[in-house]
């Protein structure tokens, strides 16, 4: 039983209150906070319930029963009774139920070990359970064994009501400003509900939806909403200058709170809607980007015919990420400053699950969620108890309907960029009507923003997961718990210790800042100085006045390839042929041009300063299944070694300074890459040894060091070697050419002639004879080069000769591989293409005639791709041209003027959703450079596919035996 009864015993002999087991480590005691006396006026009632059969959180409720009629007995007190009050009791009541469930799960556990309940069935054991925690002290002992959840479920209370009893009197005070200034004098009606809608802040305080008797809805915002106003005359002024008519919200502002105008989801009505709704979306990405907007995430937008409505703008002026956190790359600092970071673009989050689209044009209805969420088993029986489910997604009102079918974004993505680029013109055009101590900007700059510090879901977790049992019964264990936000070294740590004020509280913390200000102040006014780099006001105002064409095109490309990464299932090869396609005449000259053209368009991409670090944005498939923009990595198929490696070549090949200065750019980060991954080897294993791991890598700066005579690159090498050499050991997964040692063994051997890739090459020889000799023993992996036996294959037939047991293994893998699906002709996948490779390596018998006959009458396929485009699906041909077959060198020549009659009719197509260009290797322009350069000069240029050596002959020689001087790359 709890214990109030301490006043007047003399200090020393005083006992310690019961509710000081509640307080926090950080926190004094002192007077008896609010919680707890709430906490004991309810113990104090003599209240008991009707029972209830059937549903179990309303059982659950009855044993919380004495709290909620003291929020009924203060609300009654207050002049509140009926069916408002009713149902904010019953939202209450469930939001106690989900605080105290897990610890009262755990007391009907105990209980039913114990041999407590009484009752035939479990669910009749269940309310039993229930029953005893009713009108007598079973309550108050439970809420003193456990006195942190007596904290949590009495501030819960106290706070609800405080928020509750404030909107309602804030209601009555400005029902006529209401009427007349939203509702252009017509009648509200009584009030018949309250549904808080957003997360709490600031003492449980939350954004409602209010419903009235005459069926208009309101909004209630409990912090100011002098922001939205302003942005609201930014759009007119914006809708002045374009005509788009984007729509905005009425706002009626009041001190420290504000009401919005309620706005329903609608359909569009037909096309010309549909049009008219992706224009204004666009406008609104544009505008939101020149305001240094974000987290405008799927909840933030209803869909209201053809208008794309923003219900909170409340994020505007938000800081950019610090320097510090970008670690130097040029690329990475470009993405957290573009369009994407509003969020109104699709926003992928992956998890356990899967990946979810949680953006402005995201929020699907049906998709699963990303991550695992609390539920219940056995729900109302005596064996209840917790289990982690998927969940499902229920959507939101952002997405447009037409004729009850939500529409899918990328296929309206020429509106939006109409939109997108008519907004951003005028703000370029007429941005001194912006700018300055007397532009539109300016009346923005004291008004309250909010500073996302961390993201919303990982405070709601924290909070979740602080109502477990152990942490409700020792104020220890929750703090131990909160404060794991000491542990995140990208936010400011002089914010933590208001954050863990607000988690303590039961609030998401947060906090706000001006756009003329670096300070930051707490949710309880606590003012945290020069916490941000740069005022937010001053940051936009640089910023639009330093927008550019190049930013607007780079912007577009931004939104193109974002699209392009909504979640659908991701194809793994080549089987769209290119209609209406001639045929030119490719000598090498004109294919050297193609590629030419191609590394121009990749320079013109490149993120970064001349002698400086340099990267690029690029589209990258990630775990096979979802792609993501994103800032390349060091990989050779998909991260800046590739891209460097093919303007090498070319650069090489031309005798051009510029290619071959960006490329020794865009390979700086990796001395510091490679010392991460040393002091790592756990991290380094997950790099793996293959093609797309650290034997790509290798490959990647041995060539590179070859083509530009550098020291500091083959100093990289030997440390690579050095690495890969720590990370042997005997493989979990299969050893497969683009994770495995098969890729590793293939790299090493285009290095063969240094001393520690001999000595890995015959590790990793080692390993791939003992995975085929166990063939039997292990899962089938898949068919294909890339994942398979053929890639086994083609790696053991190089390393090994006729009659030694690398050869007779490279034979057997190449019959364990078979060919997959023969419409697909790519090389990474089950098509044929890896199968030929195999045999060509291994020595088994392969019908050429067959096979180049077919190779030559094959439709040309749309990708053009290294990965499973034309470009890789040639490989073949192009090995045994090089060795001067002279069937193949025919196909070779009519597949060349196949290829280079598709980049000059469509442009180098790349392998990625919709063709979307990106700057990598096995999916992107760098590919099909490469590949243009291969089908041109063959004798220089060796396979990357294949990861072939550099020969003598073309190491450090151009074609006209003299270099290009660089001119100025023209770099942002």
């Amino acid at each position: 039983m709890l214990d109030s009864a301490t006043a007047g015993a003399p200090p020393t002999d005083q006992p310690k209150a019961w509710w000081s087991a509640g307080l926090g480590p950080h926190e004094q005691e002192s007077a008896k906070p609010g919680w707890a006396a709430y906490v004991e006026r309810s113990l104090a009632l003599q209240s008991v319930p009707e029972p209830v059969e059937g549903d179990w959180q309303q059982a659950l409720v009855r044993c919380l029963h004495p709290l909620l009629v003291t929020a009924r007995d203060d609300l009654t007190t207050a002049g509140h009774t009926g069916a408002v009050t009713e149902q904010f009791l019953h939202r209450l009541g469930l939001r106690l139920v989900k605080l105290a469930a897990r610890t009262l799960v755990r007391e009907l556990a105990q209980a039913r070990k114990r041999g407590d309940l009484t009752g035939a069935t479990p669910a009749m054991r269940f309310l039993d359970f229930t029953h005893r925690l009713v009108g007598g002290s079973e309550l108050a002992d439970l809420l003193a064994a456990y006195p942190v959840l007596a904290r949590v479920l009495g501030e819960a209370c106290r706070q609800s009501l405080e928020g509750h009893l404030e909107l309602l009197t804030r209601l009555a005070e400005d029902r006529e400003l209401i009427v007349t200034e939203l509702l252009a004098g017509q009648p509200l009606g009584d009030l018949l509900d309250a549904e808080p809608s957003g997360d709490p802040h600031r003492g449980g305080r939350s954004t409602t939806t209010l419903t009235f008797s005459t069926g208009r809805k309101l909004i209630y915002k409990p912090r100011p909403l002098d922001l939205h106003q302003h942005f609201n005359e930014i759009v007119d002024w914006l809708n002045s200058k374009t005509g788009l008519a984007v729509g905005t919200l009425q706002v009626l502002r009041r001190p420290g709170y504000g009401w919005l105008e309620h706005v329903r989801a609608e359909p569009c009505g037909d096309l010309t809607d549909v049009r008219r709704f992706y224009q204004r979306y666009g406008a609104l990405l544009a505008l939101l980007f020149a305001l240094d907007g974000t987290d405008m995430h799927y909840d933030n937008l209803i869909a209201a015919g053809d208008q794309p409505m923003l219900v909170d703008v409340e994020t505007l002026f938000h800081p950019g990420v610090s320097a510090a956190g970008l670690r130097g790359d040029p690329a990475q600092a470009a993405a957290a400053d573009s369009v994407l970071r509003t969020a109104l673009l699709p926003l992928l989050v992956t998890g356990e699950h899967g990946v979810v689209d949680l953006s402005g044009l995201g929020g699907d209805a049906g998709a699963t969620m990303p991550n695992s969420t609390v539920d219940w088993a056995d729900a109302g029986l005596d064996t209840m108890h917790l289990v982690r489910r998927a969940r499902t997604s229920a959507g939101g009102g952002n997405r447009p309907h037409l004729a009850g079918v939500p529409l899918e974004p990328r296929q309206h993505e020429n509106f939006l960029l109409f939109g997108f680029r008519e907004a951003f013109q005028a703000i370029v055009w007429h941005r001194e009507e912006l700018l300055g101590p007397f532009g539109l900007l300016a009346r923005c700059a004291q008004d309250q923003v909010r500073l996302v510090g961390r993201p919303t879901h990982h405070y709601l977790a924290l909070l979740d997961e602080a109502t477990h049992p152990d942490a409700l019964r020792d104020a220890g264990v929750r703090s131990d718990l909160l404060e794991l936000l000491w542990t995140n070294e990208q936010v400011d740590p002089r914010l933590v210790p208001a954050e863990l004020v607000d988690l303590w509280a039961g609030d998401v913390p947060v906090f706000t800042s001006r756009p003329d200000s670096q300070d930051v102040w707490s949710s309880e006014g606590t003012r945290i100085p020069a916490v941000l780099p740069v005022a937010g006001l001053s940051a936009v105002e640089r910023k639009i006045g330093a927008l550019t064409e190049l930013d607007q095109h780079r912007q577009e490309w931004l939104i193109s390839a974002s699209l392009a990464t909504r979640p659908e299932p991701v194809r793994h090869g080549g089987v769209t042929t290119q209609p209406h396609l001639g045929s030119t005449e490719a000598d090498p000259e004109h294919l050297l041009a193609a590629a030419s053209d191609v590394a121009d368009e990749i320079m013109a991409r490149v993120y970064g300063s001349p002698g400086g670090p340099a990267n690029w944005l690029g589209l990258e498939i990630l775990d096979d299944h979802h792609w993501s923009v994103r800032p390349m990595g060091a990989g050779l198929t998909n991260g800046y070694t590739g891209t460097a490696l093919f303007l090498a070549e070319i650069g090489v090949l031309t005798g051009t300074d510029k290619y071959c200065e960006l490329a020794l750019d865009a390979v700086r980060p990796l001395p510091a890459l490679l010392e991460v991954l040393a002091s790592d080897l756990e991290t380094a294993r997950l790099v793996g040894a293959g093609l797309h791991g650290l034997g790509g890598i290798a490959y990647g700066i041995s060539r590179l060091a070859q083509l530009l005579d550098n020291s500091g690159l083959r100093r990289q090498l030997s440390a690579t070697l050095e690495l890969s050499q720590q990370l042997v050991s005997e493989p979990a997964d299969f050893p497969s050419y683009q994770d495995g040692a098969a890729g590793g063994l293939a790299a090493m051997l285009a290095m063969n002639e240094l001393p520690a890739a001999r000595r890995l090459a015959q590790e990793y020889a080692d390993q791939l004879v003992r995975v085929v000799a166990e063939e039997a023993e292990h899962p089938r992996p898949p068919h294909g080069f890339a994942r398979g036996y053929a890639g086994l294959a083609w790696a053991l037939g190089q390393y090994g000769r006729p009659g030694n047991k690398f050869h007779a293994a490279a034979q057997q893998a190449s019959t364990l591989d078979c060919p997959g699906d023969a419409a697909d002709a790519g090389w990474c996948s089950s098509g044929g293409v890896g199968n030929v490779l195999a045999r060509l390596s291994s020595g088994l018998p392969l019908d050429l005639d067959t096979y180049l006959t077919g190779a030559s009458q094959r439709p040309t396929l749309a990708d053009l791709s290294l990965c499973h485009g034309e470009l890789g699906a040639i490989e073949p041909v192009l090995w045994l041209a090089d060795r001067e077959h002279q069937a193949a060198e025919a196909v070779r020549r009519r597949r060349a003027g196949l290829v280079l009659a598709a980049v000059q009719q469509y442009g180098p197509r790349c392998g990625t959703p919709r063709a979307v260009p990106s700057p990598g290797l096995m999916t992107g322009l760098a590919g099909i450079g490469h590949g243009l350069l291969r089908l041109g000069f063959g004798h220089r240029i060796p396979s990357v596919l294949l990861l072939q050596p550099t020969t003598a002959a073309a190491a450090h020689h151009s074609l006209g035996g003299h270099r290009t001087p660089s001119p100025d790359r023209g770099r942002p």
